[in-house]
């Protein structure tokens, strides 16, 4: 007992003494009495105040374990946080998913030091729930899972499947439909997860909007278009599922484009002096309005992830040297126009999209990217992520939303 209570209390005593003298002894004096217990009450009430801080509250919303209730994330923005050491990763061997491209398997490509498998993402005012592999293969029993986009795209969807295998007892029953390897050329990847009639697809759509030939009058430089207005002609393929993970952004370059000689297109009309920025935001709208006329938003749940963060560097930004930790400052890494558009243009759309705003998660991670640690060590790349590594995590955060309740499990703040 603090000394502060022992004299609150034995004020409180005094009190209470006090009083039934005034009772027993003296004449009945109402207002004394009244005035007295008033005295009383004050005094437990600011002992109490002085004391009851001593006890630390068993909960604190930013100190929950991993595996807590989902509840407790539904005000927090999930994408503003840190990377923290946590031994219990990686999730899984890429060496033992055969799902997993060798280029991105950096451990088995020679890398050497593990410490960049093992970081979590810890968001700041709450927690992840804990990857519990069971209850996400039951949850999506019967499922179509559909991820379109580029390779960082094709990245997430490995991440994906290698995660989920961890939970599947028999191996041989997880298989891609068509016998097809995995590889860079191929436009549709889809797996099969047979004890769990589970498919997750990939759709190689890097731009979204349409390719087009060269069209007539054309001056020599052009090769070929993106149809703007239009969205990829295989996006019909895309509508019959229950969850639709869409990326795009890192085609959108004067070296993906204006170089290759692949101009965009409006209608009939070649827009020959379009900035990349404006040309990204009319298919991004073009995407949108596809969106709302043909998902069925009872049924699908639809979501946007935006740029990944590269690390390249030197005057050209041609030189990739990969870190043996996460970089301590983003270096502007966490801002971008390309995810900026895809805010903006998602906030003003009339269907759900839930974006997946991952730009500022991977601009510390300068030690998770591929470097030379691929299957052509001969080209650096400070775009790509190893396998196990950062991917894992957007998918952490996409399990996740998968097992919310009305999608309100991570509630985002753009």
């Amino acid at each position: 007992m603090t000394p502060l209570f022992k004299r609150g209390v034995s004020f409180a005593n005094q009190m209470v003494t006090d009083h039934y003298k005034v009772r027993v002894f003296g004449p009945f004096n109402g207002f004394a009495m009244i005035g007295s217990l008033f005295s009383f009450l004050v005094v437990i009430t600011c002992a109490c105040m002085f004391v009851l801080p001593i006890f630390e509250p068993a909960i604190y919303t930013s100190g929950i374990p991993k595996s807590s209730g989902s509840n407790l994330m539904r005000t927090c923005n999930v994408f503003e946080g840190s990377w923290i050491p946590d031994e219990s990763y990686p999730l899984y061997n890429a060496s033992q998913c055969p799902f997993a491209e060798r280029g991105f398997n950096c451990l088995a490509n020679g890398r050497r030091d593990r410490g960049y498998t093992k970081w979590r993402w810890k968001p700041k005012h709450c927690d992840i729930p804990q990857f519990d592999v069971r209850t996400i293969l039951e949850y999506l029993r019967g499922k179509r899972v559909v991820f379109v986009g580029d390779s960082l795209g094709r990245t997430q969807w490995e991440s994906f499947i290698c995660m989920l295998m961890t939970g599947v007892e028999d191996k041989r029953s997880v298989y891609e439909i068509n016998g097809n390897q995995i590889t860079k050329q191929i436009r549709f990847l889809s797996i099969g997860f047979s004890s769990y009639n589970l498919r997750v697809d990939f759709y190689r759509s890097v731009f979204l909007a349409q390719p087009g030939p060269v069209p007539k009058r054309a001056p020599k430089r052009v090769k070929s278009t993106i149809r703007l207005d239009k969205l990829d002609d295989i996006s019909q393929e895309w509508i019959d599922s229950d969850f639709l993970i869409f990326n795009s952004g890192h085609w959108w370059t004067p070296t993906k484009l204006f170089e290759m000689g692949c101009y965009f297109q409006l209608g009939k009309s070649l827009k020959l002096g379009m900035p990349i920025a404006s040309a990204f935001k009319t298919a991004l709208k073009t995407w949108a309005s596809w969106a709302e006329s043909n998902v069925n938003p009872n049924r699908t749940s639809v979501f946007f992830r935006t740029f990944e963060s590269s690390h390249w560097s030197g005057r050209n930004r041609n030189s990739c040297k990969v870190t043996r930790r996460p970089s301590l400052k983003t270096k502007g890494r966490d801002k971008s126009s390309i995810s900026d558009i895809i805010m903006k243009v998602t906030k003003q759309m009339a269907f759900p999209i839930r974006v997946l705003h991952v730009t500022p998660m991977g601009a510390f991670r300068s030690d998770a990217h591929v470097g030379t640690w691929s299957d052509n060590p001969s080209v650096p790349d400070c775009s790509h992520w190893c396998l196990p590594g950062v991917p894992d995590m957007w998918n952490e955060i996409l399990f996740s939303y998968m097992l919310s309740k009305n999608g309100e499990l991570l509630q985002l703040a753009a």
